[in-house]
């Protein structure tokens, strides 16, 4: 890792460096109501007072609809048009946060589980991850809580820290962040002290013990306390589609006549749908088996399989839940 400094308008140039270098800059933008990620071309557009995007920027490897492959029927003979990986752009997503930033580590693990997954690999590839930390905090985030922490670099090529003078610790992490530099490397001083950057940090109390939560949940799957969480749940995937870790995907297939393609688009194993079989039998019958699935899913089964957690501690599922399931809060109680 290399420490550099850049002040305010250092920070500019740099940013425009960015943009002539061709890349597409996605970062938080301010609407009317709401900060969500949009594609950026000046500095000043870039939110700057806000806790958290209303969602993730997961879409940008996982988007919410792709094609697969597509195909054409001649006769006998079918015509297969594969992912074309040359057709995927080079991103820089700006000002995640570290929250966000550990969340891609937890899509690669499902993604290369058992099979390496072509269009998010490339995505990934052709992606700069550039996270701020958290100088503040809401009651909803809980990432010290989860092995994370707002100045967390896990996940990043590079992390930026702002200071009371308008500049900015920069931590280069990976060779993508390295190279990012190089765009503007007149830009960027050497540190002529070292910085803490603790002292900037928001201060996010940690909550409960991870290691107790899975202690009891090892021992919890007939438990009542699935019913008692879940009764005023609707099943709307709301919380699941603004996740920055979760990949529930359904397959469709858009055929007409002799040409069609294969299409993944977001699912949500919170919807009664989603375990549905032929026969009609449904293994998750209930909003408790589900809400059940999701707690263990993300708490037991993705450690154990692919050794990362499935939460950052963003807390955008209970930002965006409309009857007010706070996932902190059930944790919590879990653990207690």
């Amino acid at each position: 890792m290399e420490k550099l400094y850049i002040n305010k308008n250092g920070l500019d140039q740099w940013f425009k460096q960015m943009i002539k270098g061709g890349s597409h800059v996605y970062a938080p933008v301010q609407g009317r109501d709401k900060v969500d990620f949009k594609r950026v071309t000046e500095l000043s557009e870039v939110a700057s007072d806000f806790v958290q995007t209303t969602q993730s920027i997961k879409k940008a490897v996982f988007p919410k609809a792709e094609s697969l492959f597509s195909y054409q029927k001649s006769g006998k003979n079918v015509e297969v048009q594969d992912f074309d990986a040359l057709s995927v752009s080079d991103k820089v997503l700006w000002k995640i946060r570290p929250c966000d930033a550990a969340g891609f580590a937890s899509l690669t693990g499902i993604f290369n589980w058992d099979y390496k997954d072509k269009p998010y690999n490339t995505r990934l590839e052709k992606t700069t991850l550039v996270s701020f930390s958290c100088s503040k905090s809401d009651s909803y985030c809980f990432c010290t809580s989860v092995n994370g922490g707002p100045g967390s670099t896990v996940g990043s090529d590079i992390q930026i820290t702002m200071l009371p003078d308008e500049g900015a610790l920069v931590e280069v992490l990976t060779s993508k962040g390295k190279a990012l530099v190089e765009l503007s490397a007149d830009s960027f001083e050497q540190l002529s002290k070292e910085i803490d950057k603790e002292l900037y940090l928001a201060k996010v109390p940690v909550h409960f013990a991870l290691e107790q939560v899975k202690e009891k949940l090892s021992v919890a799957f007939d438990s009542p306390v699935w019913q008692q969480q879940s009764e005023r749940c609707l099943g709307c995937g709301a919380c699941a589609f603004v996740c920055p870790t979760c990949a529930c995907f359904d397959i469709q297939e858009d055929a007409k006549g002799s040409a069609g393609r294969r299409i993944r688009c977001w699912d949500s194993c919170g919807f009664s749908l989603f375990t549905l079989h032929t026969s009609g039998h449904n293994p998750r019958p209930t909003q408790s088996t589900r809400w059940r699935q999701r707690i263990l899913h993300k708490f037991s089964y993705m450690p154990e399989r692919i050794q990362k957690m499935g939460c950052t501690g963003c807390g955008r599922c209970s930002r965006a839940c409309p009857v007010d399931m706070n996932i902190l809060e059930h944790l919590t109680s879990i653990a207690e």
